[in-house]
């Protein structure tokens, strides 16, 4: 009998096109600390909960809420990982869902994941844009219109980031990790220069210090889970992973573990530093900027050009992501065929990446022109962009001990370990939701929406194109040449 009789074994990968088995652990990693871009998370996260910008008065305990946010995403790092091992995944989550809740949930998942991608990968434009104003700012440039400033860098920005994605994974990986690894020493060591000089004024013990404020607690988790997310995407690059059963779980275990220990010293550091600081500073787009430059404009210059370099690198790595789903969903019929399409060259996703990136770089685009708050924008881009990833995680992860099932290698610490991490982001996402309504914000009902739509069109693929639904969930399947050099055995 020979392999192609094998049905573990396949002439053709479904997702053939891509650049197969190149990818070492470094750049696979890189593509995790690019997706939660740390230099950059941790300058401007911890502001978007400080209390003085998005709660009132009575805002969350930084420390508190970044930890809670921590413990969840390492919970849902746990439950990824033992499918991480068993699938060379190219659309992640989406295809995780489709072995283990079938393939109409998989539809919502892959539907969420994608918003909670693009909306993170404009909140990083965006602050890209921001970030480079500032920049010029803090180095005596007179800027005389913002908006005609900020929006050709945000064009110019999108525009280099399509670029890289195109030219390969590889490429931009060890670009957005070279940038990250020098913003995030810059960042450590301006830092360090500032509580040098102004320790005596700092007060660390209010850092700690518990108001018994839970009703904004589970909002301000939801923004501070932003500063996680993107963890998971190398789980979208197991098609193009050198061994990817090892080095993608390794890249979503250890990510979130470092992410949160760099966060929880970061916001420890701003919670002490923006409390002494004027509302004005604390509330800003630029917070940490605003704050050195009021005693060396030069030092907060470099700290913009590290945090803008940071979110670069965070848009390249969300939309990569993002692309690669698309590209699987194309593949399968279930988007237009044309985003299945590689580049004959270079060997990505190329027709996906050139159709989501005009999308995504025109509503930073928009906000900037028509006057909305960066500040505002920025909250609700995260804030939208955790709901879409949290709807992900949580269909993920109740899908683990299904998955495990399906291959008979189900346990009792599976069951326990998926039903604990779901209920965890339901509760998360459940209160959230509930405080987000009270408030009259429309952030949970946009959501929603997304949602149903996902409902809608799976329904109606099961209803019209039953044969394409059946599709949902390929994946880099083991072929004749990985085992055999290209010869069939007898």
């Amino acid at each position: 009998m020979s392999a192609r009789d094998d049905r573990f074994i396949t002439p053709r990968s479904p997702v053939e096109g891509l650049r197969r088995r190149r990818l070492s652990f470094l750049p696979v990693f890189a593509q995790a600390v690019a997706g939660v871009a740390p230099a950059g998370a941790m300058s401007v996260i911890p502001a978007l909960v400080f209390p003085g910008l998005v709660f009132g008065s009575n805002g969350p305990n930084l420390v508190v809420t970044f930890g809670a946010a921590m413990a969840v995403m390492v919970l849902v790092s746990f439950s990824l990982r033992p499918m991480a091992q068993r699938m060379a995944a190219v659309s992640g989550l989406y295809s995780y869902t489709a072995k283990g809740l079938g393939q109409r949930t998989a539809i919502t998942a892959g539907w969420s994941a994608m918003f909670g991608y693009a909306l993170v990968a404009m909140a990083s434009l965006l602050l890209v844009g921001v970030y480079v104003g500032q920049l010029f700012s803090n180095l005596g440039v007179p800027v005389a219109d913002s908006k005609a400033f900020t929006v050709p860098v945000i064009i110019a920005a999108a525009a280099a980031a399509c670029f890289l994605m195109v030219r390969g994974i590889r490429v931009s990986a060890w670009f957005t990790v070279l940038l990250e690894s020098i913003s995030i020493g810059v960042l450590a060591v301006l830092m360090i220069v500032y509580f040098a000089f102004n320790a005596p004024s700092a007060n660390l013990g209010s850092v700690f210090a518990w108001n018994g404020d839970f009703d904004s607690l589970p909002l301000g988790i939801v923004v501070a889970v932003s500063a996680f997310v993107g963890f998971e995407s190398p789980t979208t690059l197991g098609g193009e992973a050198h061994r990817p059963f090892i080095t993608v779980p390794r890249a979503i275990t250890w990510t979130p573990i470092l992410m949160g220990v760099l966060c929880l010293l970061a916001v420890t550091a701003q919670d002490a530093a923006l409390k002494e600081a004027p509302l004005s500073i604390a509330a800003s787009s630029t917070p940490l900027s605003d704050l050195f430059s009021q005693s060396s404009p030069v030092s907060a210059a470099v700290l913009d050009l590290g945090i803008a370099a940071s979110w670069f690198g965070c848009a390249i790595a969300s939309v990569n992501a993002l692309a690669r789903i698309f590209f699987c969903m194309g593949r399968e019929g279930v988007a237009p065929r044309i985003v299945g399409r590689t580049h004959p060259v270079f060997r990505t996703p190329s027709m996906a990446i050139m159709v989501v990136m005009p999308v995504v770089a025109v509503v930073p685009i928009a906000i900037v022109i028509f006057g909305a708050s960066p500040e505002r924008g920025l909250v609700n881009l995260f804030t939208l962009g955790a709901y879409g990833y949290l709807g992900s995680y949580i269909l993920a992860s109740a899908s683990m001990p299904f998955f495990l099932r399906r291959i008979g290698e189900s346990t009792y610490s599976s069951w326990i370990l998926g039903a604990v991490t779901s209920v965890a982001l339901g509760a998360v996402f459940w209160t959230a939701a509930a405080a987000s309504i009270r408030t009259g914000s429309l952030q949970t009902l946009v959501y929603a929406g997304v949602l149903l739509a996902s409902v809608m069109y799976a329904t109606f693929l099961r209803l019209r194109l039953p044969g394409r639904l059946a599709s949902v969930g390929i994946y880099d399947e083991t072929r004749e040449l990985d085992l055999f050099n290209g010869r069939a055995t007898p």
